[in-house]
């Protein structure tokens, strides 16, 4: 059992340091980028469709 451990950890180390494509600094934070833009984007709109549907609510269908 300890053999297939041992062989277990050394085939999972040899396909990170050897087969694995890490991307680059700049590949990193492109995509870093990209995801912090969508993810402003997506709150934007879930934001804007909170104070419509809030509008609606309160104005249109519970008239004060």
């Amino acid at each position: 059992m300890f053999k297939t451990i041992t062989n277990y950890c050394k085939e999972s180390y040899d396909e990170l340091v050897h087969k694995v494509s890490w991307p680059t600094r700049s590949e990193l934070s492109g995509s870093a980028v990209a995801v912090l833009t969508a993810s402003l984007l997506i709150a934007l709109v879930v934001f804007l469709m909170d104070s419509a549907f809030q509008f609606i609510m309160e104005d249109v269908i519970y008239p004060h």
